[in-house]
């Protein structure tokens, strides 16, 4: 077994996974463009994102989607108040339909179906098809990134040439 030092906490397990897979640009880059597509604002996808970030309790990703959200002017009340959006007042009904379903997806539910026929009817009611299918591959979108950022962990904070092992 492996030891790891307080060195070993200055730099990430893997070298930019980029370099070794440049395909990764390209899926990146496709799935960016496909939740930008305008059908749902750019702030819940952030919200939601920053929320799995949470969820699978990496640094990495909450401080990119924190920074994010903080870059598009959203308040420190909103941002913080993510990891118990339950009982903020802050977020809108389709936000929190949002919230709902990427805990849905990233939880298990003891009693069932991730996600259950009601929480996805008031998804609908929130959002037409486009924005919903566009919500979906934003989870999706995070989704595909949590295993390298689990495993390889990029240093987070730091600018995209720096979060990776040279």
């Amino acid at each position: 077994m492996t030891t790891l030092t307080k060195q070993d906490d200055l730099q990430s397990r893997l070298p930019n996974p980029a370099r070794l897979i440049p395909e990764l640009k390209e899926i990146g880059g496709a799935l960016f463009k496909a939740t930008g597509n305008g059908s749902i604002p750019q702030t819940t996808i952030s919200l939601v994102q920053l929320r799995a970030g949470q969820i699978v309790g990496n640094t990495y990703l909450t401080v990119l989607h924190t920074g994010n959200l903080r870059k598009a002017g959203e308040t420190e009340e909103r941002i913080t108040a993510v990891a118990s959006w339950q009982d903020a007042p802050c977020f809108t009904d389709a936000e929190r339909i949002a919230l709902a379903l990427v805990e849905a997806v990233l939880t298990r539910n003891p009693s069932g179906e991730r996600v259950p026929d009601e929480l996805y009817a008031q998804a609908c009611r929130h959002y037409d098809d486009k924005a919903l299918a566009t919500l979906i591959m934003a989870i999706g979108q995070v989704c595909f990134f949590i295993p390298l950022a689990l495993i390889g962990k990029p240093l987070p904070g730091v600018s995209p040439a720096e979060q990776w092992r040279q």
